[in-house]
């Protein structure tokens, strides 16, 4: 089957260029919380929400510089997500029951304890229990983002377990938006959505390759998702289901794959101006007159105490529990202390929490910006924390051998799906 002629592992640019997204995605952040506390907040709220055009559904009248972003560029963000979802559960790390055995159990049980600390918080007053899947969401790009600044200290299979966790906590996310947050069915428009997937896989059984009548008819699927009531992004994830695929395993991938050129011609867009841009449309919270009451009202709390608290006790306890049971192997080469460190990393909810915060309270702009302060509240803690745990712990004794051994694997010469080290290395 044809490689790529680079030598360099796909694995090890998805890392990297995940990371150096996520270092964008910081600084699209900050920069929107200084201009919206800035002389110029007028004018980056009269950007966001100028109205461009036209009417593509009455439900939300005029396109603006927001909804293209939300609707439209982050379909894109969610083909990308589904593309890595595919390619992992048929390719990668996923492929076996025995891979997402540990992943699985620790992003279910890192969504199910950020919901019920919220739900706890907040889900008493009234108007606020639809906001309880804010805190469920991981942001694979802040959170390695945040991983790049530790350079050698992070452990790779550290790194491997957040990107994994992550992928299975979109699954999730999606599985969330496409049941929760639906607005009233249009059963002709869901129709012609339906029809136009049926087109598109059978073009995809047929072994049709050409990526642009693949990207033609996303746009037709868009489209006819955004008119159905289902919120137009999951036309992403499952434009992507279509995309054929050819199996590469342990080695780089096949150049005369569709999803993988695909997913390396979009990785670069979505890392470096999707996903900023969507930062930088949404993070911008003006925090003049902010009081105390308000931080602390529920809603904010609850997000807050559910990305802090409620993953690291949800993913950690999990892994540890796990572990002990004899369910899955401790990951190789990390301390409890450092995985307990990117359990505090997986707090960092950002991108999804924000898109999920729009979905669970539209057109109420007060409960919108309350969700905002709780996101920035807990994933800036999150991150800080994580990041001082993951600073200062002490390293595994075998360190050095054991991410020399990992900087072979992922180059291509081994197998990196399984990082526990029941199965790979002494356990420490």
């Amino acid at each position: 089957m044809p490689q790529n002629a680079s030598s360099r592992s796909a694995l090890r640019d998805f890392l990297e260029s995940e990371s150096a997204g996520g270092m964008l995605l910081i600084f699209a952040a900050i920069l929107a919380m200084i201009v919206a506390n800035s002389s110029f907040y007028d004018s980056y709220s009269h950007f966001i929400h100028a109205e461009t055009g036209p009417v593509l559904t009455d439900k939300l009248g005029p396109m603006t510089v927001h909804l293209w972003i939300n609707d439209g560029l982050m379909a894109i963000f969610f083909l990308l997500v589904g593309l890595e979802i595919k390619r992992e559960f048929v390719d990668g790390r996923l492929a076996s029951w025995d891979r997402r055995r540990l992943p699985m159990i620790a992003a279910a049980a890192g969504m199910a304890v950020p919901a019920a600390l919220y739900m706890s918080f907040a889900g008493g007053t009234p108007g606020l229990s639809q906001g309880w899947a804010i805190p469920a969401a991981t942001d694979i790009a802040f959170a390695m983002g945040v991983l790049a600044l530790l350079g050698k200290r992070a452990p790779t299979s550290l790194k491997l377990f957040l990107v994994t966790v992550a992928i299975v906590d979109d699954m999730g996310a999606v599985a969330i938006i496409a049941l929760f947050y639906t607005a009233k069915i249009n059963v002709m428009a869901l129709a012609a959505a339906a029809l136009v997937l049926g087109i598109m896989f059978a073009c995809s059984r047929m072994g049709v390759k050409n990526l642009v009548v693949y990207m033609l008819m996303f746009v037709v699927l868009w489209y006819a998702t955004l008119l159905s009531g289902v919120h137009a992004t999951i036309a992403g994830v499952l434009a992507a289901m279509t995309i054929p695929f050819e199996r590469t395993p342990g080695t780089p991938d096949s150049a005369t794959s569709p999803l993988h050129r695909l997913e390396h011609a979009l990785h670069p867009w979505v890392a470096f101006a999707i996903v900023p841009l969507f930062g930088f449309a949404n993070a911008g919270v003006n925090l003049g007159g902010l009081t105390t009451e308000q931080i602390f009202a529920p809603l904010p709390l609850g997000i807050a105490a559910g990305l802090f608290f409620g993953k690291q006790i949800g993913i950690f306890g999990s892994v540890w529990l796990s572990v002990k049971l004899g369910i899955a192997g401790k990951l190789r080469g990390a301390t409890w202390l450092q995985i307990y460190g990117v359990a505090m990393l997986c707090g960092i909810g950002f991108t999804m929490s924000l898109f999920i915060g729009g979905l669970a309270f539209p057109g109420n702009e007060l409960l919108v910006e309350e969700a905002k302060i709780g996101i920035l509240m807990g994933s800036l803690v999150a991150a800080l924390g994580g990041y001082a745990v993951l600073r200062f712990a002490p390293p595994h004794r075998d360190h050095a051998r054991i991410e020399a051994q990992s900087d072979a694997e992922i180059s291509g010469d081994g197998d990196v799906s399984d990082t526990s080290e029941a199965r790979n290395a002494p356990a420490a």
